[in-house]
């Protein structure tokens, strides 16, 4: 687990994107059926893990051209995203993307294709 999270450090999700490592399927249904290989993933809602979320979304800055004393470097503000790293999102697969990094197969999920989580606050103290 340790060699992940530093191969995942090198990795900045942008804007209000969320990276999600997919929760494992359980290969047998609630009646107990065995299912074959990929019935769980063509659901149109899945879980995962909240891996890294982006900044949020950005706030326009206000333009003031009539003080030049101004610095030019303006910092950009973000409204920050709801979800947070640890976090199990519930999210509709059609929003999202599938990607493989180094072998393992993630999803970005836009925010507003998150439908709810679930947070253990104990991860955070």
């Amino acid at each position: 687990m340790d060699k992940e999270v530093n191969s995942l450090d090198k990795i900045n999700v942008v804007g209000d994107r969320v990276l999600v490592k997919p929760r494992k399927a359980s290969e047998r249904s609630d009646s107990g059926l065995y299912l074959p290989p990929g019935v769980k993933e063509k659901e149109k809602i899945q879980y995962g893990y909240v891996v890294k979320s982006g900044p949020g979304y950005p706030i326009p800055l206000p333009v003031d051209n009539d003080e030049p004393w101004k610095s030019e470097e303006e910092k950009v503000k973000y409204v920050p995203l709801q979800v947070k790293e640890g976090d199990l999102a519930v999210f509709l697969q059609g929003g999202a993307y599938e990607v493989m990094y180094q072998g393992e197969k993630y999803f970005i999920v836009p925010q507003s294709s998150i439908l709810m989580i679930e947070r253990d606050e104990s991860l955070f103290n």
